[in-house]
């Protein structure tokens, strides 16, 4: 069923240069606190934090074209002796974006599949959620989206969209057509009324290029919805070159079947770009009807974002003879080898702190859906054509989002994920505007790693030692002998077993673990939680092997959390607070304590002075975090070692 589309991948300068060029021949250049919605707030200060109202995506769904699988009927797939799957019984075609049929668990790119006679032959084994988007990937329902004294760019509206709120609290304060396109599309405005059932998808990209256009000092004109029909997206955009200078369809321009930005375009006019190498947003089109210029942006949302600030802006500034503010850059050093496809320049979302006098860089998720990337990222790097990547400690460039000075007032934390960070992160910003919690979950292990390498102005830690019953005191004098810190003491928090409601396994303890029909999620390699399994395992002489899942990683106890209500998981490790949140059932197994690791060489510092006044004088604050559950704040602020 699928289909073969030939993109003429171009370079990005080349890219640039045919646009750019094209238009000048043609175009004469430059030519002449209250609520309010979301998608007005650009530029406004938020009165208040904004949580999510539920996760994003909401459904399991395709990340590619291609067939829709059960895994476990291609475990046996090899080169020499492919696996065939029957197509409407074993394999179904699925298009990206498209909800996961019942019954499978996994996609292979169509390019990966052979057709022969009613069946594809495979020949390598798939592993369970393979190319599928799960549910929550980008955004969790009750996540801090942004906090309060923020001022809202248009990716934050985005994701505040995709999290289902339209509306949000604020303190008082050329033309570029978008034709947003797709069926399964409906406007934010619905979920006053109702909650979207799939395929729905709640069209919030057509926001996000709003306001990106009024920043860039345009007036944007947004269209309606456009379904997934030739005929009506050719009255559309032949409508909208009549009213607007610039035309951008959003979605169809990648491999789908109801694809059509390419076909109409070429029909009505000419298309002079037809994919650019690079990543995120390699299937960018471009063109002219009419001697005006229409731009086919990619559905997914970091892809959008990618292509506005590459080509529309510029475009932009053409037509208004004025230079945009150009993005800050610098030099930090890359605190993880990150590599790369060599054949496109690939952009990559990044944190930056400053620590010690030097900056370091942090990649973040490279999703092209991952919206909350770009509103957490403090900005990214190129990995260019040709590159494999870059080796941890490498000297890269910045390209900034935010500007150096909120750079070097950010709290730089790494290690062990707590929901009481996001509480933290949002006191901060009410007490000092000026200071930014940026927060890097790798795990504790990870964490005082970081500290030791001097990575890190603070870790998030909950180690227990098996030997002494001591919590992280061991692993600090082992790990890092000669470095002065202080260990001061955030939260006791319980950690137990986190399954769906009414507990339908009946699970009671960690044996119950090991029953065939038990599915486990468990928590990354070094962190506390996986250290605290591995105890009791050890203990109860259970074998890792014995259990379903047990290779399994989520780097955060929300990601847990949403694992088992989403089905990926009957159960996983974490706190009480990540299951409350999602509204879970929690059997208990442990108090443990969960402290923060500060160097002496820090103290002193105006963002850890700040940090530690939230943590030992807000008794607001310490409210806040007692109100999440399953935490008890007696020692909060409490200095439980120092060297």
């Amino acid at each position: 069923m699928g289909k073969k589309v030939f993109h003429e991948l171009i370079s990005l300068d080349e890219a640039k240069e045919k646009l750019f060029n094209n238009l000048k021949k043609i175009i004469p250049v430059p030519t002449e606190s209250e609520t309010i919605l979301v998608k007005n707030a650009l530029g406004r200060i938020t009165a208040e934090p904004v949580l999510a109202k539920f996760s994003s995506p909401y459904f399991h769904s395709a990340a590619m074209d291609g067939y829709a699988v059960k895994s476990q009927k291609t475990f046996l797939a090899t080169e020499r002796e492919p696996v065939r799957l029957q197509i409407g019984v074993d394999a179904q075609w699925i298009e990206t974006g498209d909800p996961l049929p019942d019954g499978f668990d996994a996609v292979i790119p169509v390019e990966d599949v052979t057709l022969r006679d009613g069946f594809i032959e495979i020949y390598s084994s798939v592993p369970p959620y393979n190319d599928v988007r799960p549910i929550g990937e980008d955004i969790v329902a009750t996540e801090l989206i942004i906090p309060e004294s923020h001022v809202v760019r248009a990716v934050d509206i985005g994701a505040i969209l995709a999290s289902g709120i339209i509306e949000i609290k604020v303190r008082k304060k050329p033309i570029i057509g978008i034709i947003p396109t797709g069926s399964e599309l409906i406007q934010p405005e619905k979920l006053k009324e109702r909650m979207p059932q799939p395929p729905e998808l709640i069209e919030y990209n057509s926001a996000v290029l709003e306001n990106l256009i009024k920043e860039a000092i345009a007036e944007p004109k947004v269209y309606p919805i456009v379904p997934d029909e030739e005929k009506e997206i050719k009255n559309a955009i032949l409508n909208a070159i009549k009213e607007c200078d610039i035309v951008l369809l959003n979605a169809g321009s990648g491999y789908g079947k109801e694809d059509f930005t390419y076909k109409v375009i070429n029909e009505l006019g000419n298309v002079i770009i037809n994919g650019v190498a690079i990543k995120p947003g390699k299937p960018f089109i471009a063109g002219f009807i009419k001697n005006k210029p229409i731009l086919g942006i990619p559905g997914y949302p970091v892809s959008a974002f990618l292509c506005f600030d590459l080509f529309v802006k510029p475009l932009i500034e053409l037509f208004l003879g004025i230079s945009v503010k150009k993005e800050e850059k610098l030099k930090a050093i890359l605190s993880r080898q990150i590599s790369s496809n060599m054949g496109v320049d690939e952009f990559v979302r990044v944190k930056v702190g400053r620590v010690g006098g030097k900056y370091t860089v942090t990649p973040m998720g490279r999703g092209a859906g991952l919206l909350m990337s770009v509103v957490r990222a403090d900005g990214y790097i190129v990995i260019p054509k040709g590159s494999e990547g870059f080796s941890q400690g490498a000297e890269v460039k910045v390209n900034l989002w935010r500007n150096k000075e909120e750079i070097d007032n950010t709290v730089v934390c790494i290690g062990s994920h707590d929901n009481t960070l996001d509480v933290l992160y949002n006191f901060l910003r009410k007490s000092y505007p000026d200071v930014t919690l940026s927060s890097a979950h790798v795990g504790s292990m990870g964490g005082l790693v970081a500290i030791k390498k001097g990575e890190a102005h603070m870790a998030g830690t909950h180690l227990l030692d098996e030997v002494t019953g001591e919590y992280n005191i061991p692993f600090i004098k082992k790990l890092m002998p000669d470095k002065k810190v202080v260990l001061i003491n955030l939260v006791y928090r319980i950690q137990g077993f986190i399954v769906k409601k009414g507990n339908p396994k009946n699970i009671r303890g960690f044996n119950d673990l090991t029953n065939e029909n038990v599915v486990f999620i468990n928590r990354q390699a070094g962190s506390g939680t996986r250290l605290l399994l591995d105890k009791h395992l050890k203990e109860l002489g259970i074998s890792p092997s014995q259990i379903k899942g047990y290779d399994t990683d989520e780097y955060t106890h929300m990601g847990i959390a949403s694992a088992v209500l989403t089905g990926r998981a009957d159960v996983g490790l974490g706190i009480l607070a990540a299951a409350q949140a999602l509204d879970l059932d929690f059997i208990p197994v442990a108090k443990e304590r969960y402290d923060i690791l500060i160097p002496y060489e820090f103290l002193e510092l105006k963002i850890i002075q700040a940090v530690l006044r939230v943590i030992q004088e807000d008794k607001e604050f310490r409210k806040a975090v007692e109100k999440l559950g399953g935490y008890d704040t007696t020692d909060m602020g409490k200095i439980f070692y120092s060297n």
